[in-house]
């Protein structure tokens, strides 16, 4: 099959979250897989300046963009190591940029008009390529037009008439709102800023723009896909996923093992594997806690978290039990990631007056993130909501045991350290429901209670390290998907 994959962020080109993990993991696998992918992307400052082969290629084209023309163009690279296309789409003056999204804590203003341009000229490079698509899938608010472009605007032209639409939702809480004139920017006809499409509380909303046009829906994981038709996580777009449900679904994001694996990370100072991880890991552990200046202590439970530090994540849960902890318990802490400034400065705060115990580190360093998870005994993930979720799947593989809120992804993927989950050799990790300091607690004490029985504790760590949670199962189930989508017309009832 052919699919054309459009993205805001791909790795290794550019990134801010796990969205560009996907798209930089899921076309490879695809095309392992006997498929022909395609991938396209902004081509930011930042993409640019990676140091990967990029070439300019001949087509050019105007699109518009409300009242004007916008000329932009065509750069092609691949993925490193294999022949999969990436396309990344030129125009100085919305991508030549420091960040992706905005600066300074700020979005840029002009982002619906970035990323209109963006939509445009996908559906444009179908035809200027002479790609023959057999599915569309968009990815994220970023890319939520493409779904309304194919349907209203491209549906009878020669070449489009095929192709399927599907739309898959990352993160519902980021949905491109934007102020209703910004709906001249799209070109689209205003009888589609309604409350059944494009319109959401008075504003244009390009998540929901996507969800209503897309031929199917898609998220990362199967319980996140549930938990969005309800409030609070459907984020006000529930009624509109209810009316869908039909054709939403959820599939769990995979791991890439070429990336996130002990026995060959070049970012440990001892490679590890199941046979030998008891003693792979101290040696981990004693790097991190010297990097991170932490007291050289082999016996005591290290709790790692790495990424961002925001209430999403759970980090106020996080920073109630560090404040009693740190005084009571003998547990380290390694936290790495930046977010919010009051929990970065409640955080560096705890660390300055317990410096042997607790390491904070408000940076992001991929090389640091993956000593953690060699070195940590127990990785934490209290989030309030994790439409997937990655770190608890790369954790699986480090022997690092998590402990996690059973939400989204965390709850199809780690199953609670119950006796008879330990029994059956089911269990790989700790789960807690409610979302409150007293529950992560809880939590943890079991989990530092089960690091001292270490005969049990090492099942723990052997049933996360032998789990297979590989591309190749996601991307059999996508193909499924394509191959269901592709069997039939495309929809045509939301104009």
């Amino acid at each position: 099959m052919n699919i054309l994959l459009a993205a805001s962020e791909v790795v290794p080109f550019a990134k801010t979250g796990g969205l560009a993990d996907v798209v930089g993991a899921l076309p490879v696998e695809l095309a392992r897989l006997g498929h022909a992918p395609i991938v396209f992307m902004p081509a930011y400052r930042r993409a640019l300046a990676s140091g990967l082969p990029i070439e300019r290629t001949p087509v050019r084209f105007h699109v518009p963009i409300g009242t004007k023309e916008v000329e932009g163009g065509l750069l092609r690279s691949a993925f490193p190591g294999t022949a999969v296309p990436v396309y990344l789409v030129e125009q100085s003056d919305y991508f030549d940029r420091e960040g992706l999204y905005g600066e300074g804590g700020r979005d840029y203003i002009d982002n619906c008009e970035r990323f209109v341009f963006f939509c445009r000229a996908v559906m444009e490079a179908i035809r200027l390529l002479d790609l023959r698509v057999d599915v569309l899938h968009a990815h994220d608010w970023q890319t939520g037009l493409l779904p309304a472009y194919l349907h209203i605007e491209y549906r009878g032209v020669p070449g489009y008439e095929r192709i399927a639409s599907l739309f898959t939702i990352h993160n519902l809480a980021f949905q491109g709102q934007f102020w209703h004139w910004d709906m001249l920017l799209t070109g689209l006809d205003w009888k589609y800023f309604n409350w059944h499409q494009m319109e959401f509380f008075g504003k244009l909303n390009l998540m929901k723009t996507g969800l209503v046009f897309a031929d199917a829906i898609n998220t990362v994981s199967p319980r996140y896909a549930e938990e969005i038709q309800a409030a609070p996580l459907g984020s006000g777009l529930e009624g509109v996923l209810l009316q869908r449900r039909d054709v939403l679904s959820g599939i769990l994001n995979g791991v890439d093992y070429g990336t996130w694996n002990p026995a060959t990370d070049p970012h440990l100072p001892v490679k590890y594997e199941l046979s030998n991880v008891v003693e792979g890991k101290a040696a981990c552990k004693a790097a991190v806690q010297a990097e991170l200046g932490l007291v050289q202590a082999p016996n005591m439970p290290l709790v790692g978290m790495t990424g961002r530090l925001t209430d999403q994540k759970g980090v106020d849960l996080v920073a109630g039990v560090l404040q009693e902890w740190a005084q009571t318990a003998d547990v380290q802490w390694a936290i790495l990631g930046t977010g919010d400034p009051k929990y970065e400065q409640q955080l560096s705060t705890l660390a300055g007056r317990h410096p042997q115990k607790v390491a904070v580190k408000l940076d992001f360093s991929e090389a640091v993130a993956h000593r953690i998870e060699a070195g940590a005994d127990v990785f934490l993930m209290p989030s309030q909501f994790e439409p997937c979720g990655l770190s608890q799947l790369y954790s699986l593989k480090y022997g690092t045991v998590p402990v996690v809120r059973a939400t989204g992804g965390l709850a199809d993927t780690i199953t609670d350290a119950t006796p008879e989950a330990i029994a059956a050799g089911a269990a790989n990790g700790f789960s807690f429901r409610e979302y409150s300091t007293l529950a992560l607690a809880e939590a943890l004490r079991r989990a530092i209670a089960m690091y001292r029985q270490p005969e049990v504790w090492s099942r723990l760590v052997a049933a996360g390290m032998q789990q297979d949670w590989s591309w190749k199962r996601s991307a059999e189930q996508y193909v499924n998907l394509y191959r269901r989508l592709s069997a039939r017309l495309p929809q045509t009832t939301c104009a």
